[in-house]
């Protein structure tokens, strides 16, 4: 019971966050955190915490619907989403430790892009249905509810399950801190600095970061770098800064899921290839380290023996004695 508490307040506060960058209908934003919440706690707790997921989807919605039945329908959304990706990942056979690229690729689309369509649907339906939203503004609520909620399993849930492995680095030299430090500036001032001029060209400046972050740090670094890039590129488009100052909220939409997109897919895949190149290293240098442990215990030389040459080494009219055997 205190688990699933817990995870109505977490699912409860994340929702708080999102709506502060609400697009439509002070409720539905271009990224929905607690659909992240909602997944991690699914992998790390185990289906029995769904009552925590659909209490807190409820108390969030119960202020912002437009009628009972209209909350009760986006409520019952939040909660089969994702419940319906995590079967769906399970099917697949994800860790959670995201330490493969089969895992990252289930991810995105099993649990984002495949889940997040039932939330998106039956919760845009329901506005509809009660008069909230147009019948014509449909699809473009629904895009931005279904991109929101994607983007919630993308960088949200990466960096919930990295954070629960989190230890302290007692181990980390001066120079480790000093680049981690280096890759955390120089990710923040990059992102505002594009997403604050008009020219949609250079949001993708920030991908050298992220490289550098999967490389060096894999998830660990991915992971955090992905959410803060996302999150200072959602400000900007709430507030119609830089390349998200269009009138027309589809084409802004359209840019920031599409930078948001790549960030996410850019960290996410190359840490989860670097991290798999890693394990194989090292999973090749314990062969070799056991295969030579067992050559020199199986070594059944006895002491003075001398191998003999290759045929091809011996020249014809070689008529001494060979000089291999027994040392004299």
């Amino acid at each position: 019971m205190l688990r699933v508490l817990v995870v109505a307040a977490l699912y409860y506060g994340a929702a708080r966050l999102g709506l502060l960058q609400q697009l439509v209908r002070d409720q539905v934003t271009p990224l929905w955190p607690p659909t992240g919440v909602a997944l991690a706690a699914l992998l790390v707790l185990g289906v029995r915490v769904w009552p925590g997921i659909a209490l807190g989807a409820f108390f969030v919605n119960v202020f912002l619907g437009p009628s009972v039945l209209a909350v009760l329908a986006i409520t019952a959304g939040n909660t089969l989403a994702p419940l319906a990706a995590l079967l769906m990942l399970r099917r697949a056979g994800l860790r959670p430790d995201l330490d493969r690229l089969r895992d990252v690729l289930a991810l995105v689309f099993l649990g984002a892009l495949a889940g997040m369509l039932i939330s998106s649907t039956i919760g845009t339906g329901a506005l509809v249905l009660s008069g909230a939203v147009e019948a014509g503004d449909f699809w473009s609520t629904w895009s931005v509810w279904w991109t929101g909620d994607a983007m919630g399993i993308l960088v949200v849930t990466p960096f919930l399950l990295v954070l629960r492995r989190a230890r302290w680095p007692v181990r980390a030299s001066p120079g480790r801190w000093l680049e981690a430090g280096a890759l955390a500036a120089g990710t923040v001032l990059t992102t505002l600095l594009v997403t604050r001029t008009p020219h949609s060209s250079l949001l993708f400046l920030v991908s050298p970061f992220l490289i550098w972050a999967a490389f060096r740090f894999q998830l660990a670094g991915a992971a955090p770098c992905a959410l803060t890039v996302s999150t200072l590129a959602i400000m900007a488009a709430a507030a119609g800064d830089g390349p998200f100052d269009q009138e027309d909220l589809f084409s802004d939409m359209v840019t920031l899921q599409a930078f948001n997109g790549t960030t996410a897919l850019t960290a996410l895949l190359i840490a989860a290839v670097i991290t798999e190149r890693n394990r194989t290293h090292e999973e090749i240098r314990r062969i070799c380290a056991r295969f030579a442990l067992m050559v020199a215990q199986l070594d059944p030389r006895p002491d003075g023996y001398v191998f003999p040459p290759f045929e091809d080494d011996v020249q014809p009219g070689d008529d001494e004695a060979p000089p291999w055997g027994p040392a004299p």
